[in-house]
């Protein structure tokens, strides 16, 4: 079984390459955390968990859901964790993941993917993130066949540098930047709801036909790269900046 969990699709356009070489079912966890879904799952064969790297680690919502949720069928796990330059030491975390569910842990794949994160940096103009992609498409197709054969990832780097940024910027990241507070839509919004539709914690309501965010966020860019007339802004960091996400395969 593949599952993934995107904001912009990257993880999605990973997921579906990998299922297509190893004909696991596809699953997707925005769907089960959006609906309080952690049912048991029966994953034949193999779990393969395709994600984004928030603060050098998986997501921590995904995390949750992993915990919550019981998998039956599968002992073997792999991560696929694109980024927008490095996952810094998440492979510790994941392995103790998989320690703390009884699950063999069968490495950690880092893939390189268009930044989405403009509450923070730039993401690329449409022309380089087709280029980027394009350069992933090989690495990603590598990491189908390691896990369609059932061998390990190789070791990724761990120096001073990844044990920081995964252990001690993370949980900095989390407390200082994951906030929904400078959200907001301007004038050009028109009510159409897609926001609300994709925001995979339920945060975004709407009033008087503008949406409105809660305190429950997990920043992946879903409401504002999604939003097809650009209406929305995160304070003054995204004004300007193209918007990012992944349509291609999806």
């Amino acid at each position: 079984m593949v599952l993934y969990f995107t904001g912009t699709g990257n993880s999605r356009y990973i997921a579906n390459r990998i299922a297509e070489v190893t004909g696991d079912a596809l699953v997707s966890m925005n769907d089960k955390i959006k609906q309080h879904d952690t049912r048991p799952v029966y994953a034949e064969n193999r779990l393969v968990f395709v994600v984004p790297t928030y603060g050098w680690r998986i997501p921590r919502i995904v995390e949750q859901w992993i915990q919550a949720t019981q998998f039956f069928g599968a002992d073997k796990a792999w991560f696929v964790m694109d980024c927008g330059g490095e996952i810094g030491n998440a492979a510790k975390y994941n392995r103790r993941l998989c320690g703390q569910k009884g699950y063999v842990y069968m490495g950690t794949a880092q893939i390189v993917m268009p930044e989405n994160y403009i509450a923070m940096f730039q993401a690329p103009e449409e022309e380089r993130a087709k280029q980027i992609i394009a350069k992933a498409v090989p690495l990603i197709d590598a990491a189908a066949q390691t896990v369609a054969a059932g061998r390990a990832f190789s070791s990724h780097r761990n120096n001073l540098y990844d044990r920081l940024m995964s252990g001690v910027a993370n949980p900095l990241f989390y407390h200082l930047f994951v906030k929904a507070d400078a959200f907001y839509a301007d004038s050009r919004c028109v009510g159409c709801g897609l926001c609300i539709k994709l925001c995979p914690l339920n945060n975004i309501t709407q009033k008087d036909g503008k949406p409105i965010w809660g305190k429950n966020c997990t920043h992946c860019m879903a409401c504002i790269c999604h939003c097809p007339v650009e209406a929305i802004e995160y304070g003054k960091k995204s004004i300007g900046k193209p918007r990012y996400r992944c349509d291609v395969g999806n």
